[in-house]
C-alpha cells in the first residue's frame, strides 16, 4: 500500500496544537500568527517537510524526528523554537527569538541567519554551515559540534562544550570556549577578550587571536602557527605548547610548557602562588 503524502500549503494557523502529531506532510508556504497566541503547532510530529513558511507563535516545533525546515522566517516572538527534536535539517531560514534550539540531536543548519539568545544549550551533534548569528551563552554545554564557516558575534559562547571542530570562522566573543574540553579552531578569528579560560585540550591552529588576558589556567592548550593582536597577560597559570607568528604584547607566569614567538612587549614571572616553569622562547 502507498502512503501518499498529506500536503498543506498556503493556510494560517494561530490555534495551539494546530498541527499536532503530524507524520509524513509538507507544509508549505503557511503562516503561524494570530490573535489566538497559539503555540506548540507543529509538536510530536515525523518525516515532515515545512517550506516557505512564516512564524510568529511561541514553541512551534518541539520532539519533532526526521523533518526539514526551508526558507522559513521564525521571528522574535517565535520562542523556544525547536526543543527535543531529533534528526533534522534546517536551512536557508531565517532563526529569531530566545532559546531557539535546545536539547536536540542531530541537527544540520545551514546557509541559516540567527537571531537568538540563549541559542543551541544541550545539543548533541550539531552541524552549522554557512550561518551568521548573534546570540549571548551560545551552544553552553553542548557536544560533539561541527562548525564550518560561521560568522558569530555576543558573548559567553562555548562555555561548558565537548568535542567540537571549528574550521574557517569568525568570532567576536567575550568568554568563548571557557571550561570547554577537546576542541579544535582552524583557519579562524577569534575576537574578544579572556578567551579559553579554564579549558583542556584546546587546540587552535592557523588562527588570528584579539584581545586582553587570552587563555589562561588552560591544560593541553596547544597553538600552532597562530597570530596575536593587543594579547596582554596571554597564558597566566597554564600548560601551554605554542608556535606563534609575530609577537605578543605580554606573556604573564605560564605554569608549564613552552610558547615560541619572533618577539614579546613584556614577560612577566612574579608569582608566589604556582609554580611557574613555563618556557618563553624568542625565536
Amino acid at each position: 500500500m502507498i502512503n501518499k503524502r498529506r500536503i498543506i500549503e498556503g493556510l494560517n494557523y494561530d490555534e495551539e496544537r494546530a498541527l499536532y502529531n503530524l507524520e509524513d506532510a509538507d507544509v508549505i508556504n503557511c503562516v503561524f500568527a494570530g490573535p489566538a497566541d497559539g503555540e506548540s503547532v507543529l509538536k510530536e510530529c515525523r518525516k515532515i517537510v515545512v517550506e516557505g513558511c512564516a512564524f510568529s507563535l511561541r514553541y512551534p516545533v518541539w520532539h519533532a524526528n526526521d523533518f526539514t525546515v526551508s526558507n522559513c522566517e521564525m521571528d522574535e516572538k517565535t520562542r523556544a523554537a525547536l526543543w527535543y527534536c531529533t534528526g533534522g535539517i534546517i536551512e536557508g531560514s531565517t532563526i529569531g527569538g530566545i532559546k531557539a534550539l535546545r536539547e536536540c540531536k542531530g541537527i544540520i543548519v545551514s546557509e541559516c541567519k540567527i537571531i537568538s539568545p540563549e541559542f543551541g544549550w544541550r545539543c548533541d551533534g550539531i552541524i552549522l554551515n554557512n550561518c551568521e548569528a548573534v546570540s549571548e551563552y551560545f551552544m553552553f554545554e553542548s557536544k560533539n559540534l561541527t562548525f564550518k564557516n560561521v560568522k558569530f558575534s555576543g558573548k559567553y559562547s562555548f562555555q561548558y562544550v565537548k568535542n567540537a571542530v571549528i574550521e574557517d570562522c569568525d568570532f567576536s566573543t567575550k568568554d568563548a570556549f571557557w571550561h570547554s574540553e577537546n576542541i579544535t579552531v582552524k583557519n579562524s578569528v577569534l575576537r574578544g577578550e579572556y578567551l579559553g579560560w579554564y579549558s583542556k585540550g584546546l587546540t587552535l591552529i592557523n588562527c588570528l587571536i584579539t584581545g586582553t588576558q587570552p587563555l589562561c589556567y588552560c591544560k593541553k592548550l596547544k597553538l600552532i602557527n597562530c597570530r596575536t593582536e593587543g594579547c596582554d597577560l596571554a597564558f597566566e597559570y597554564s600548560d601551554v605548547n605554542a608556535e606563534i607568528q609575530g609577537e605578543v604584547l605580554s606573556v604573564k607566569n605560564p605554569k608549564s610548557g613552552r610558547i615560541v614567538a619572533d618577539g614579546y612587549g613584556e614577560i612577566i614571572f612574579d608569582s608566589d602562588l604556582y609554580p611557574c616553569k613555563g618556557k618563553v622562547i624568542k625565536r
